[in-house]
């Protein structure tokens, strides 16, 4: 998300807050429930260039997004119980549920603390890959080449990208261009790419999954607690809709497998890597719950709707976002107005799009 985008958002959700529109349309907008989406936990301040800051948020955040939550009339609830209260039916309070993607090691020094003194339950959703230290947090790896070079060069599909990158602005700009250039490309191209910028900014990313990710022995030690739940992430951390279907499902069930053996205890819960429409459709909903997962979420935008009992393998969440760490950032995701709001404005440009494709198109 660029700096521009995210002011602009920071400006529409202090409107919505301040203007009281939330609590207006709340009782219609929030659904049953929420699930509620962070990556990183850790209180490190934001360095000046730090595009991957939006996954992480302080544990003080943390305990107060739970705070507000509470104080909001929320059930906070396992992935299990959520399953459960979908498909028995409304006539419950409205829940939330905290779901962490990756496994960072970070959510076991700083976030586990926070739930455990809070009693509250959450999902740790495992790239098997990862676990095992040699997994590629390509994101991250890009931002660290960027921060280490004022030009750069690199070749994405059949453009060549040419950024001057010495300002903080500059490498900004930089990263956001060719991150989701990136994201178009097969994920193996995508990956040797990042790879040969990081050599060519003498950045060596060997170590940084291992140093970064939670160990197995951990995650066993952290699964412990009957508080936490470890879901899967494939193996890879690979966009599923860019592979197969036997590619993608073995990603899934090999992921599913690998846990499961690790820990002793079925493994019930998934997370679709990057989990937007272009990396997880109708096809890996389907896949999911074929293999047998009781749910599955992805980055999707939203609360969580009685149609959703349904759907349980396509489960929307809202994130708790790095650039986002406010209390009434917080009551306004609970109210479901963002949503809707966002849902409204992705409506009427598609309509602007279907008609201005008719006036374009020719007569016959």
């Amino acid at each position: 998300m660029s700096r521009s985008t995210t002011s602009l958002l920071k400006a529409a959700m202090s409107a919505l807050h301040y203007s009281g529109a939330g609590r207006i349309v709340a009782p219609v907008a929030r659904g049953r429930g929420i699930i509620f989406m962070l990556h990183s936990v850790h209180p490190a301040p934001p360095e000046p260039f730090e595009p991957n800051r939006i996954l992480r948020v302080t544990p003080a955040f943390l305990e107060a997004a739970i705070e507000e939550v509470r104080a909001a009339g929320y059930d906070v609830i396992s992935l299990d119980e959520v399953a459960r209260r979908l498909t028995e039916g409304p006539g419950q309070r409205p829940f939330a549920s905290f779901t962490l993607d990756d496994g960072y090691r970070d959510n076991r020094e700083f976030a586990y603390p926070v739930f455990k003194r809070m009693g509250v339950p959450f999902t740790i959703y495992v790239a098997t890959e990862y676990a095992d230290g040699r997994g590629a947090l390509w994101w991250l790896v890009l931002e660290e080449a960027i921060k280490k070079v004022d030009h750069l060069e690199v070749t994405i599909g059949n453009h060549v990208h040419r950024h001057t990158t010495r300002t903080s602005a500059q490498k900004y700009a930089a990263f956001h261009a060719i991150y989701w250039a990136l994201r178009a490309q097969p994920e193996h191209e995508l990956r040797a790419a990042v790879n040969g910028l990081a050599a060519r900014a003498g950045y060596d990313a060997a170590s940084l999954c291992a140093e970064l990710i939670m160990s197995w022995d951990e995650i066993r030690a952290l699964a412990e607690d009957p508080l936490v739940t470890i879901g899967a992430h494939t193996r890879q951390h690979l966009a599923l809709s860019k592979l197969s279907v036997s590619e993608a499902r073995a990603e899934i069930s090999e992921s599913v497998a690998r846990i499961e053996a690790e820990l002793g205890r079925p493994c019930r819960h998934f997370s679709f890597p990057y989990g937007d429409e272009t990396s997880a459709g109708e096809r890996e909903f389907a896949l999911a719950e074929e293999l047998g997962l009781r749910t599955a979420v992805t980055t999707r935008k939203g609360v969580i709707r009685r149609s959703h009992a349904t759907r349980l393998t396509a489960l929307p969440r809202a994130s708790l976002n790095g650039d986002f760490q406010s209390r009434h950032c917080v009551r306004l995701l609970l109210t479901g107005a963002p949503f809707m709001l966002f849902d409204a404005a992705r409506a009427a440009r598609s309509t602007l799009e279907s008609v201005t494709y008719r006036q374009a198109a020719p007569s016959i």
